[in-house]
């Protein structure tokens, strides 16, 4: 997923459980200005917190291998 995939995917899941970004922010443990900066693309968030963020919806991004050309 790049930056705008990962904001837009939180922004589609919230939207689809009908969380406000507070909710969002108070069921992950993170700020909420955290979650707007998420949500907007920011490219330079910790990878923790938007673990923390992804994993209330069952997901969460890390290094993956990837095929030699």
């Amino acid at each position: 997923m790049d930056d705008l995939a990962i904001a837009d995917f939180v922004k589609e899941m919230r939207k689809k459980f009908g969380l406000t970004q507070v909710d969002l922010a108070d069921k992950s443990g993170v700020g909420l200005r955290f979650v707007r900066e998420l949500e907007q693309g920011k490219q330079t968030l910790r990878m923790d917190k938007i673990n923390q963020v992804l994993r209330l919806f069952g997901r969460q991004v890390g290094a993956v291998s990837i095929a030699d050309e």
